[in-house]
């Protein structure tokens, strides 16, 4: 029967349980929100001790704050028991509500487990709710989800009884506040934790940002940033100053263009090529004084995972004197040191990539196996088969079928009197005439024909599109123009000259065709040494 002072106790009960529920959401850190839980207990739910046991992340639960005694406090607190532990205390014992109560007469299974505890023995109770010094009784703290946050430990009643049917719907109301404030706890520290890492990521980037503004201001190399996509495609829209003085022009006035309007002509397909797949390459870019300089392109595309690609970011390595080097390497590897013409194997060399090894047929076709069939099946039409199986522009000579009576004229040409010259004057006039000879051949040739020379005093001229007639009008304005005296040192000398005119065609090989105007040479100079000697 209650008596006439209980409500009044009640109600000063819930008047505390209610500021304790209060400040639990006051607390700044989880640890702070788990102390005021243990301190709440104690305070407005009439313990003299509680512990509250949150679960870590690997499942194990810790005592993570004790409030009451400072024994308890010192014998338990940062300890920690399993899962398995713990799933077996809930699982046993009476069940009051959401809480849990192993009375004295069962926990005694308990106390040799790892969950760290602070009960001590006692004499058996006087009356059927008195309270015992090994009984237990805990409170589950639950998210919303169902997941098990902590379990709220609570001991030794002040009245010295269990408590009754309002002081458990007291504790199971503090308890489901208390998973609240723990809930409220936790995301705060994750966004903390996500403020905190966002700055650091924002710092990192503020500093990875300004660390690439000066690797790319101050490059000593070329750096420029392009559009990808869209209607400006390719446009610079950045530039450092290397870059401006290497082309030349302001920054400014840079990124009106793309490397597009820059690139010199015959390089436009390379440059395509490296905007399409990234990479290196080497070409030639315009300058502000209308000269061009050899640089070294790298691209790099930074993409964007969402939108796709963004920006080309361009690596600009001036070349130049590498360039030149090279140039000039492969310039005395492929030309005369004396005379500047092409050498022996640069002809061959030019020669070769003229003609094939295989004769055409008179459709203009290789003659190859399945060739002759597509002649053969088309003979009859009196139409030229289609050309599907070769695309190579075949050589003819000019009075071979299916040529139009012009060809590759091969111009073998071998100095007369130069031995004398040598033997008379030394090797240092010699060359001074071969190199007189050299430039007065590259004078009376076109500007797409080739002179080179084969060694000594023999010389090569390769002139296409001619026929016959033309041919020998070349011979003989080429002879004419080496004859007049050529002035070295101070003296007067002359050499006459002879030529030989081949004709280069598909199926012959450049020994071959050499030879045979070598042979026509070897003809006319004994053609015109005997109309010497018959006119003396």
């Amino acid at each position: 029967m209650e008596t006439e002072t209980e409500p009044y106790v009640r109600l000063a009960s819930l008047r505390e349980l209610h500021q304790v529920v209060a400040q639990l959401n006051t607390a700044r850190s989880m640890a702070d929100t788990l102390q005021t839980i243990a301190d709440g207990a104690v305070a407005a739910l009439g313990f003299e001790l509680a512990a509250v046991n949150l679960v870590r992340p690997d499942g194990d639960l810790l005592v993570a704050a004790v409030a009451g005694s400072d024994k308890a406090e010192a014998a338990i607190a940062g300890r920690t028991g399993s899962r398995e532990s713990w799933e077996r205390r809930l699982s046993m014992g009476e069940r009051w509500g959401e809480l849990r109560f192993i009375p004295y007469t069962e926990g005694w299974v308990l106390d040799h487990d790892d969950v760290p505890q602070w009960h001590t023995t006692g004499p058996a109770p006087r009356y059927p709710d008195e309270w015992h010094p090994m009984d237990r009784l805990f409170a589950p703290m639950y998210a919303s989800d169902g997941e098990l946050l902590a379990v709220l430990e609570v001991d030794k009643p002040r009245n010295g009884r269990r408590p009754g049917p309002w002081g458990c719907e007291a504790l199971q109301l503090y308890a489901s506040q208390a998973a609240i404030a723990i809930s409220n706890a936790r995301l705060r520290g994750n966004m903390q934790r996500a403020l905190i890492r966002l700055e650091r990521e924002q710092q990192a980037l503020r500093a990875s940002e300004e660390s690439f503004r000066q690797a790319f201001e101050y490059a000593p190399s070329g750096m420029a940033i392009a559009e990808v996509g869209g209607e400006s495609h390719g446009r610079l829209i950045r530039v450092n100053d290397a870059l401006c003085r290497l082309l030349g022009r302001p920054g400014s006035v840079l990124r009106r263009y793309s490397f597009a309007d820059l690139v010199h002509p015959e390089d436009t397909g390379v440059l395509l090529r490296t905007s399409a797949e990234g990479g290196r390459a080497e070409l030639r870019l315009a300058r502000r004084d209308g000269s061009y300089v050899w640089v070294s392109l790298r691209n790099s595309v930074v993409a964007d995972a969402a939108d796709g690609p963004q920006v080309q970011l361009t690596h600009v390595e001036d070349i130049e004197e590498r360039k030149r080097h090279e140039l000039a390497l492969a310039h005395r590897a492929s030309h005369d040191s004396l005379t500047g013409l092409p050498n022996s194997a640069e002809l061959r060399a030019r020669l070769g990539g003229r003609i094939c090894d295989t004769p055409p047929d008179r459709f203009g076709r290789t003659a190859t196996p399945a060739a002759d069939r597509v002649t053969d099946a088309f003979e009859g039409l009196g139409t030229p088969p289609p050309r599907a199986y070769d695309h190579h522009e075949h050589i003819y000579a000019p009075d071979a079928p299916g040529g139009d009576g012009k060809g590759l004229a091969v111009l073998f040409c071998d100095l007369d009197g130069f031995k004398s010259i040598n033997d008379r004057f030394g090797h240092v006039c010699g060359d001074a005439v071969l190199v007189e000879v050299a430039r007065r051949l590259e004078q009376g040739v076109r500007d797409n024909d080739t002179v080179a020379r084969l060694g000594g005093d023999e010389f090569v001229v390769l002139a296409e599109g001619l026929g016959p007639a033309e041919a020998s009008d070349l011979a003989v304005r080429l002879r004419n123009g080496i004859i007049p005296p050529i002035r070295v040192e101070g003296r007067s000398v002359r050499v006459g000259a002879s030529f030989g005119i081949g004709w280069a065609a598909c199926g012959m090989t450049t020994e071959e065709v050499l030879e045979s105007a070598d042979q026509r040479m070897y003809i006319e100079k004994r053609s015109r040494s005997q109309g010497r000697r018959r006119a003396g």
